[in-house]
């Protein structure tokens, strides 16, 4: 009993330790202010970003999709321009897309640079989207809460989860907001650089109505990925953006 009790006691001081350790990487978040306009320099994958600002942690139709990301790792950070951005892209959605609430994933660092498991993000121009899912054409939201896990997910080439049958990816969804981020960028000084999904999954895309969309404005997908890399783009679609 007493060598249970010590273990509890070192457990629970573990998990204090933790917690303070959270609280404190987690004070700039809490506190931050977007006063300033950014500016990024370098490139998506080797840049830096000055005066970065904060995403909002969600909104009507919108929500970050993980406390840890945004608040200890502090990897919700964009460039001033984007930021407004997405927040306009969202707006949109909300008389195209009625009824979703969509979620932002990763962003960058306040000041930009590496971040870990990311090889771009670098200079606050980078954006990871979650992609919708529908089952029997209705959206379903029990795989938004995962947090960092939901980077885990594996999807097969008809955009299928592999853990749920009947479960797959709402692309329609997905063109209607890549084409509201497409108007919202052009107001803001933006153009969509690249859009990053699995390889297989494009057709899929591109042959609902809002992806012919995609098409007629040529946004530029990636046309092929490494092995690695293209595996863990089913589960999120990400977007570099360059200034005009």
């Amino acid at each position: 009993m007493k060598k249970a009790l010590k273990i509890l006691k070192k457990f629970l001081k573990l998990l204090l330790a933790l917690f303070c350790t959270a609280l404190l990487l987690s004070i700039p978040q809490i506190f931050h202010r977007n006063r300033l306009d950014s500016i990024s320099e370098g490139s998506v994958g080797d840049g830096r970003l000055i005066n970065g600002n904060l995403i909002p942690y969600s909104g009507k139709n919108f929500c970050y999709f993980s406390l840890i990301s945004y608040y200890p790792c502090g990897d919700a950070y964009l460039n001033s321009k984007l930021l407004t951005t997405i927040v306009d892209a969202y707006e949109e959605c909300d008389s195209t897309c009625p009824g979703i609430c969509f979620r932002l994933m990763e962003c960058s660092r306040k000041n930009g640079g590496k971040m870990q498991l990311h090889l771009s993000h670098q200079n606050g121009l980078s954006v990871d989207f979650m992609t919708p899912l529908i089952l029997n054409n209705e959206p379903i939201k029990r795989y938004d809460n995962l947090g960092l896990l939901r980077y885990l997910l594996e999807f097969d080439e008809k955009g299928e989860l592999s853990m749920e049958k009947g479960v797959t990816i709402d692309f329609e969804t997905i063109a209607k907001h890549i084409v509201a981020l497409d108007n919202a960028a052009r107001k803001n000084g933006l153009a969509i650089k690249k859009v990053i999904l699995k390889i297989d999954l494009k057709d899929n895309l591109f042959a609902t109505e809002s992806g012919k969309e995609l098409l007629r404005r040529a946004i530029p997908f990636a046309r092929a990925l490494p092995a690695g890399i293209d595996a863990v783009h089913g589960n999120h679609y990400h977007i570099d953006f360059r200034e005009l």
